[in-house]
C-alpha cells in the first residue's frame, strides 16, 4: 500500500513515520514536509505550503493518509493560528487525498474532542472529527490521546510538569488518565491505517497506555 504521512517531523510524526518505512507491507510513504527531509529508499517527501498544497500532484495518489498535524495555542500564537493548524490543515490534506483517491483517514485528535465543548481547544478538535466525517472516506479512525508522553522539540512548561505529577500518580490513575506514549499512539494509528476496517473508530486515551 501506499500510506501518506501529515505532520511526520512531529512528536507521534516521526514514530508513524518510522513505524511505515519499517512496515513490509507499505511500499512507499508520502510525507509532506516544510523543509527537506532525509532520504529513505521508501519515502517522497516533497516540500510543500500547507496555506497553499498543490492539488494537481500525482503524489496525492495513496491508499491511505495517517494524520500528525498539531500545535498549541502559545506555540502557534494565536487561536485563529491554532485553528489553521489543527483543523484547516488537516481538512485540507483529507480532501485533497480523498479526491485522488485515499480510502482511509487516521487522525491523531485528542481526549474530549466535542464540537459543542466550550473549551476552545475541545472544541476545534471535535471540529475537525465532525468534518472529516462529512468527507466520506470508506475507513475513518479517530485517535484521541490524553496527555502524549515523549520528548518534542519544543519546551511545554505545562505538558512537563503534568508529566511528572501523571508518572508520580500513575499506579493509581484510571487508564484514561494515564500518559499516553507516542510510541503507542503511533503504532495504533500505523495499525488502523494498514487495517482499514470500514466505517468509523474511535481510539481512546486508556487503549493507549
Amino acid at each position: 500500500m501506499k500510506l501518506m504521512i501529515a505532520g511526520s517531523t512531529g512528536l507521534v510524526g516521526r514514530h508513524a513515520l518510522q513505524l511505515a518505512l519499517a512496515h513490509p507491507g507499505i511500499a512507499q510513504v508520502v510525507a509532506p514536509v516544510r523543509r527537506p527531509a532525509e532520504p529513505h529508499p521508501k519515502l517522497l517527501a516533497p516540500v510543500v505550503d500547507f496555506d497553499a498544497l498543490p492539488p494537481d500532484a500525482s503524489w496525492w495518489n495513496v491508499d491511505a493518509v495517517v494524520c500528525a498535524l498539531g500545535t498549541t495555542i502559545k506555540v502557534a500564537g494565536s487561536q485563529d493560528a491554532f485553528r489553521r493548524v489543527d483543523h484547516d490543515y488537516p481538512l485540507a490534506v483529507a480532501r485533497l487525498a480523498h479526491a485522488h483517491g485515499a480510502s482511509t483517514f487516521v487522525l491523531n485528535s485528542a481526549m474530549g474532542a466535542d464540537a459543542g465543548s466550550s473549551i476552545f481547544y475541545s472544541r476545534v478538535k471535535g471540529e475537525v472529527e465532525r468534518d472529516l466525517a462529512a468527507l466520506g472516506f470508506a475507513s475513518l479512525t479517530l485517535v484521541r490521546p490524553g496527555l502524549i508522553g515523549g520528548e518534542r522539540d519544543e519546551f511545554r512548561a505545562g505538558e512537563r510538569v503534568a508529566t511528572i505529577v501523571l508518572r508520580a500518580l500513575h499506579p493509581l490513575l484510571p487508564r484514561r488518565w494515564r500518559i499516553n506514549p507516542a510510541e503507542r499512539i503511533a503504532q495504533a494509528m500505523i495499525d488502523a491505517a494498514v487495517r482499514a476496517a470500514p466505517g468509523r473508530h474511535v481510539i481512546a486515551s486508556d487503549a493507549l497506555t
